[in-house]
């Protein structure tokens, strides 16, 4: 069942967080789902399918408005153009805590599913609070998901750490464009996750030292460089960084002080913003999260000369994986293809910037959308529809 009324956005008008930033791109479907058994509220954002049928990950968290679902859809779609792809954009969250019991949260998961198989130009995939698991629960519903186990013929993105290992090699690009030794960089990574986790341990391989580390619970800290694999193995095992025995424990905004020489924000949207970007000190940051910046937040540090590489070239390894896996490649293949198209945009993203003097993102934008718009000459003109 879909509901025209939402709860989650502030405003009185449930689509106006999302239409106020509307385009000539988009947004082509925006469906609101409420199915009161088993209490499924989610949201699905298609954004632009000009380049193909759209890929976007299924995002589980309480809080998610109808405003975010859209800029996360928006970022998948620049995400997806800018590396070639051909899929188009879009984003889906499911209102819960993704801590629920197994069984509660197949449930939602299962239910979602069904809701959204008559969108067939929606492939889900995982995101935050979302896993491999949960994509073969999709794909036993409605046959099309991505970012599956491997025993049902999927590369499991996540496992191999497919965003984090795209990181590494737009952080290795990076670097020659601010006079950055690899070997020995201090890193601070805020959002030790499933992305966070695996760029520390692909930029470890490359000497990158991490010094700084953050999830919900707290910041660990110590300027003498974190064990890697140690904290790893202590998120695997349900801990937080701040389990880390050799360090210091800090809140989990304290990342954000820590001077360092690369940043890597791998968690929620905005975490960066112009009320706090002033506590930033490092030379490069390499955005791991979807819009984990604000604009004025991004300006502010072109102002400072730090460099800021955009969210959907630098972390666009998942979806590049995603692509692969959807034709049947496999994941030597899948890390090729991230290797060569992560490095090849992130390199031509950031001589452009140097060139023109435009912030990373500006000249970003501008190439993913002529290759959208060009698509989009090919196709007949979509309009926005809601349900």
């Amino acid at each position: 069942m879909t509901n025209n009324t939402s709860q989650h956005n502030q405003s009185s008008d449930p689509w106006e967080g999302a239409f106020r930033f509307a385009d000539e791109l988009g947004p082509a479907k925006i469906t609101h789902i409420y199915e009161p058994l088993p209490g499924l509220k989610a949201i699905l954002v298609v954004d632009n399918v000009a380049c193909g049928p759209a890929i976007g990950g299924i995002r589980m968290a309480p809080d998610v408005t109808t405003e975010e679902v859209f800029r996360l859809a928006r970022a998948m779609t620049l995400k997806n153009a800018a590396a070639g792809l051909p899929h188009g954009g879009a984003k889906s969250a499911i209102l819960a805590d993704p801590k629920l019991p197994l069984s509660d949260k197949e449930r939602l998961v299962r239910t979602f599913a069904r809701a959204i198989k008559g969108i067939t130009e929606y492939i889900p995939g995982p995101n935050m609070g979302t896993d491999e698991q949960c994509m073969a629960w999709v794909q036993d519903e409605i046959g099309r998901a991505v970012g599956l186990p491997p025993e049902i013929g999927g590369i499991p993105l996540d496992e191999i750490g497919a965003t984090g290992f795209g990181l590494s090699i737009s952080t290795e690009v990076a670097s020659k464009f601010c006079n950055l030794e690899l070997k020995g960089a201090r890193l601070v990574i805020q959002g030790f996750g499933s992305v966070g986790k695996h760029a520390a341990r692909f930029l470890a391989s490359k000497g990158v030292v991490l010094i700084g580390a953050a999830d919900s619970q707290g910041t660990i800290f110590n300027p003498e460089g974190i064990d890697v694999p140690q904290l790893i193995e202590l998120k695997n095992m349900g801990k937080s960084v701040i389990d880390y025995s050799e360090g210091s424990k800090l809140e989990r905004e304290a990342a954000l002080d820590i001077e360092c020489d690369i940043w890597i924000p791998a968690a929620r949207p905005d975490v960066v913003r112009a009320d706090n970007v002033d506590r930033l000190r490092t030379k490069l940051v390499v955005q791991g999260a979807n819009i984990p910046f604000t604009s004025e937040a991004e300006q502010v540090c072109h102002e400072r000369n730090i460099l800021v590489v955009p969210d959907f070239i630098a972390n666009a390894g998942g979806v590049i994986c995603g692509a692969v896996e959807y034709r049947g490649g496999t994941r030597i293949m899948a890390f090729q293809a991230i290797e060569e198209k992560i490095r090849h945009n992130s390199t031509l993203v950031l001589e452009k910037a140097e060139q023109m003097g435009k912030l990373p993102r500006q000249v970003a934008v501008e190439l993913a959308q002529q290759r959208i718009q060009k698509a989009m000459g090919y196709r007949h003109l979509i309009s926005c529809c809601v349900s």
